[in-house]
């Protein structure tokens, strides 16, 4: 089985990352905190001409009809920078949400302003009460009894909500549910909240991925360039091991994730367990990643001027955020421990279609079979 990915998703993927790494420096992320919106206009236009905006809106709305699989590695990069905003929740969950609705008007009216980065979108959940970025968004998309209400900033009011990390901001919206702001009832909103809580879960998930190889840069950095003894602290042991922990974790949880996000794109049943599971998985490695870290810098790593706390502060903030570790352990064991459950690895995938006997139905080792939309050779 061929995990890999398409050479054309990998070189949007290094593009993507060229632009970051000059772009949103730590920097520029220590300015937004001082900024009274905490956002900065020209940061979304830069997501926008990179064609972020558009890449989950689907072709007949001025998109690119990305999938969850391409989305999975543009949210890796957006924890490797630790990204402000809501680019994720309204290029990729929001917009999903509004492609599923039944009434296409809402998705007619917004998916190609999001697309042409016009619109920047909100979303509220049970899991995810305090409302991200609800305070720029042009529309939000609130939870009542599983109903999908869709308001404008005038019919909420915000109320701010403190956070650990200074990049989030984060609001109690009160708001009044009606039959004008209702765009999906209870019985269709209820599976729509459940691929939206899916996709929010595993956008955390990667975003972890990303925030945990960015602080294992960081402290093989700082390793190579303190010196203890008459020589970098890297050289010793020890050192080298909590390093290569966090190194060996991060490639272990990787095709946790991209499993997830193979099931979520493909309706797969087990979609949501796979996706739980890849959210424990990347949260436990992130978390490791911020105690070693720590561990390599020592006391500057707490310090506000290094850049590790900036990220080891994302961690901290996204640990509980679509879930916390109990639920989502609640909702791998559900599915294990199921009277119908399909656990083991003859279960991981389908099994492909029988072919005809003979020469022809003869697998070529050459040519492994390929997940579709996960095919080439390059691994992250």
């Amino acid at each position: 089985m061929d995990f890999t990915f398409s050479e054309k998703q990998l070189a949007y993927r290094r593009n993507i990352r060229r632009v970051l790494m000059t772009e949103v420096p730590p920097e520029l992320l220590r300015e937004l905190w001082d900024a009274d919106a905490g956002r900065a206009y020209g940061l979304w236009q830069l997501f926008t001409e990179l064609g972020l905006t558009a890449l989950s809106v689907p072709l007949a709305h001025g998109g690119r009809g990305g999938s969850d699989v391409d989305w999975v590695l543009m949210a890796q990069e957006a924890g490797y920078y630790a990204l402000p905003g809501p680019l994720l929740h309204t290029a990729w969950i929001a917009s999903a949400l509004l492609a599923a609705l039944p009434d296409g008007a809402l998705a007619e009216h917004w998916l190609p302003r999001i697309a042409k980065g016009e619109a920047r979108l909100a979303l509220g959940h049970p899991l995810h009460r305090l409302v991200a970025d609800a305070h720029v968004a042009d529309l939000l998309l609130l939870h009542d009894r599983d109903e999908v209400h869709a308001l404008l900033p005038s019919q909420v009011r915000l109320t701010r909500n403190p956070s650990l990390d200074p990049s989030r901001h984060l609001y109690r919206v009160d708001w009044q549910p009606s039959a004008a702001t209702r765009v999906a009832d209870a019985d269709t909103g209820r599976a729509l909240w459940d691929r939206v809580l899916d996709r929010a879960a595993l956008s955390v998930a990667a975003e972890c991925s990303g925030l945990a190889m960015r602080m294992l840069d960081l402290a093989i950095d700082h390793s190579a360039q303190r010196r203890q003894f008459g020589k970098p602290i890297g050289a010793f042991q020890a050192v080298k091991h909590q390093l290569a922990d966090v190194a060996v974790k991060i490639e272990f949880a990787k095709p946790v994730m991209f499993h997830a996000a193979h099931a979520l794109q493909h309706g797969d049943p087990l979609a949501a367990m796979y996706v739980s599971h890849a959210k424990l998985a990347m949260g436990d490695v992130a978390r490791l990643a911020v105690r070693h870290g720590i561990q390599v810098h020592g006391a500057p790593g707490y310090t506000w001027d290094g850049d590790l706390q900036i990220f080891m502060k994302r961690v901290w903030a996204l640990d509980a955020a679509w879930g916390t570790r109990t639920f989502h352990m609640a909702r791998v064991a559900a599915a294990v421990l199921s009277a119908d459950g399909a656990i083991g690895a003859r279960d991981t995938f389908p099994r492909p279609a029988t072919t005809p006997a003979g020469p022809s139905a003869a697998p070529d080792p050459r040519n492994p079979s390929v997940m579709p939309g996960l095919q080439a050779t390059e691994t992250y």
